[in-house]
């Protein structure tokens, strides 16, 4: 369950860059919406770069910089990217509905791009590896 509070795009943002939401908000729905919320203020390189500092910061804020994994995290927004999650017109929300699949089995997106093994890999947690199955949305 999401404990976190209700905050505007701007409020969750600014909160979550300054180390501010609580430890329950590391979780993957507020990923996701980092994510969306970069892709839809930034051109796709850079969304990827801030997102991915921000959750390694915050990560290593609450003490798990472990549970970091860039690999999945770039490759995970990239494919939103590819979803249509930059769309100025769709919502957060909206994006979820038509992209279920984000929210739900996403570890399945993940897997028709890499394989368990090059996931595994040390360096795949610090460094964007591209995949070695089917080739992401560019």
């Amino acid at each position: 369950m999401d404990t976190t509070p209700a905050f505007t795009d701007d409020e969750f943002l600014e909160a979550f860059l300054t180390c501010r939401l609580p430890p329950s908000a590391f979780n993957h729905r507020n990923h996701l919406r980092v994510a969306w919320i970069h892709l839809q203020r930034f051109p796709l390189d850079e969304a990827i770069e801030r997102a991915c500092a921000g959750i390694a910061r915050y990560a290593a804020h609450l003490g798990v910089p472990h549970r970091y994994h860039r690999t999945m995290t770039e490759a995970l927004i990239r494919l939103m990217a590819g979803a249509g999650a930059s769309d100025p017109s769709v919502s957060f929300e909206d994006f979820l509905a038509r992209a279920p699949a984000f929210s739900g089995a996403w570890r399945t997106l993940i897997d028709a791009h890499y394989s368990p093994d090059l996931l595994a890999r040390s360096d795949a947690r610090y460094r964007f590896l591209s995949p070695d199955r089917l080739a992401l949305p560019s």
